[in-house]
């Protein structure tokens, strides 16, 4: 809204990560740097810890930046994965034929002998996990197995753990203690100061195109980092929302008044604030739950043995079904179990998915909204009738797959050539469906996925 206003070629302060605005100040660029020559010197696992909103995705987005001429990147973004779950997840990742019934044994081995491969053609490959604080311990002693697989002189697979303070309290714990001991590099992310608060805002505006005077100076620079805590991301909804002010009055410089605004409507006061924060956590946790109530969310990749389920009654979700569409439970059994017929909405989208995969490249990538069980058609039909209006209705795909005898349609959002275009769009999410536990896809994982239904 601002950007002719001041100048500007494209928004400065987004607060998806967008690695041709990556500062460096604050240790950032010597963190990066760090980071790359631990995972070239091949040892150990990698820890990155930091608040929320600290930056640490844009240190990843950075490092796959850096090393994807070097090394194979293996990403995982959904820290709820079970252990029976997680090798599955990284051998799809890694493209191997694999399938939900592979043990995992045969799995763990198909995995050691992809990575022998990628060493005898001198390439590294690195595990990326985002928000290791989540993720069950069982399941981060899974991975900390992978770390055993290794030739005479070389580990097979880096491993880099990002995560928030609650990662070094769950590494402390005794049980543990084993993956601990394998950590040779730790790496914490500071809060910035006032110094490199100002910086850092003159920076996002002149990579953007500002040609002007400083927009921000140290006194309103100071109040930006007061109101933040020193955090990226508040960083850039205070700047953004100040900016916005400044416009408004048709100004051309921040002042400490518009800050002070920007933080009250961002709720970042440093007293009262709190309680604020807790309701409006709790009203997007209510929305969630409103959206996708009695919808199976599947976290899984390739087949989640046990999909959670939303246990909110169906009559809360406000949601009314179109009487030309009615969903009719069949009469007949069959060996998936109870089925029920589909909606229009739902028959158009199974016909234009099976079009989709039909012609699209394995290689790319969708993300995975969720999943539910066939004879909960109409959750699914609802869903569709008042799905979020930034998705494009037209790119959302459903698919039948059977898993342990049930049948379940699969709904996927878009195609994404890259990796990094694909967790852009995750990141931009409505809130609601990234509190279902929404992830990334490979095309390929989805076709054997659909292959099963056959």
């Amino acid at each position: 809204m601002y950007q002719e206003h001041f100048g500007l070629n494209r928004p400065p302060f987004k607060i998806t990560p967008d690695t041709s605005l990556f500062f460096e100040g604050n240790q950032r660029g010597a963190a990066l740097d760090a980071l790359v020559y631990a995972i070239k010197s091949g040892e150990g696992i990698i820890k990155v810890v930091g608040e929320v909103g600290s930056g640490k995705t844009m240190l990843c987005r950075m490092l796959e930046v850096r090393l994807a001429e070097e090394v194979d990147v293996v990403y995982i973004a959904n820290p709820s994965l079970s252990p029976d779950n997680i090798l599955h997840v990284i051998a799809h990742e890694l493209q191997l034929d694999v399938s939900a019934e592979t043990s995992k044994v045969d799995v763990m081995q198909r995995i050691q002998a992809h990575l022998l491969k990628k060493h005898a053609e001198n390439r590294q490959v690195v595990l990326f996990v985002e928000e290791a604080q989540s993720m069950p311990i069982e399941t981060l002693e899974e991975i900390r197995l992978l770390s055993n697989l290794e030739t005479d002189e070389n580990k097979l697979l880096q491993m880099v753990l990002f995560g928030q303070p609650e990662l070094d309290e769950k590494l402390s714990l005794p049980h543990i203690r084993q993956l601990k001991e394998r950590i040779t590099h730790s790496f914490h992310l500071s809060p910035f100061p006032p110094e490199d608060t100002l910086q850092y805002l003159n920076f996002r505006l002149r990579s953007v195109g500002y040609k002007g005077p400083d927009i921000f100076n140290k006194k309103t620079a100071g109040a930006v980092k007061k109101y933040s805590a020193g955090l990226t991301r508040r960083l850039n909804i205070l700047a953004d929302k100040a900016m916005l002010a400044a416009f408004s009055e048709g100004g051309h410089t921040v002042t400490t008044g518009h800050v002070k605004s920007a933080a009250q409507d961002s709720e970042f006061k440093k007293t009262g604030s709190g309680k604020k924060i807790l309701w409006a956590a709790a009203a997007i946790v209510l929305v969630a739950a409103a959206l996708f109530t009695g919808i199976y969310i599947g976290k899984l990749d390739g087949g989640d043995k046990s999909p959670a389920a939303i246990s909110a009654s169906s009559a809360t979700t406000g949601v009314t079904e179109e009487p030309e569409m009615p969903v009719e439970k069949e009469t007949s059994g069959s060996a998936a179990g109870a089925a029920a017929v589909p909606g229009k909405r739902i028959r158009s989208r199974l016909s234009d998915t099976e079009r989709w995969l039909s012609k699209a490249d394995d290689n790319h990538y969708s993300i995975q909204l969720f999943m539910a069980t066939v004879s909960d058609a109409e959750k699914v039909e609802a869903f569709l009738g008042d799905a979020p209006e930034m998705l494009d209705f037209t790119k959302i795909y459903i698919y039948e797959t059977v898993i342990n005898g049930r049948k379940w349609y699969s709904v996927v959002y878009n195609e994404f050539a890259t990796q990094s275009k694909a967790i852009e769009s995750l990141d931009n999410l409505p809130a609601s469906l990234k509190a279902s536990g929404a992830y990334l896809r490979r095309i390929g994982a989805l076709k054997k996925d659909m292959a099963r239904n056959g």
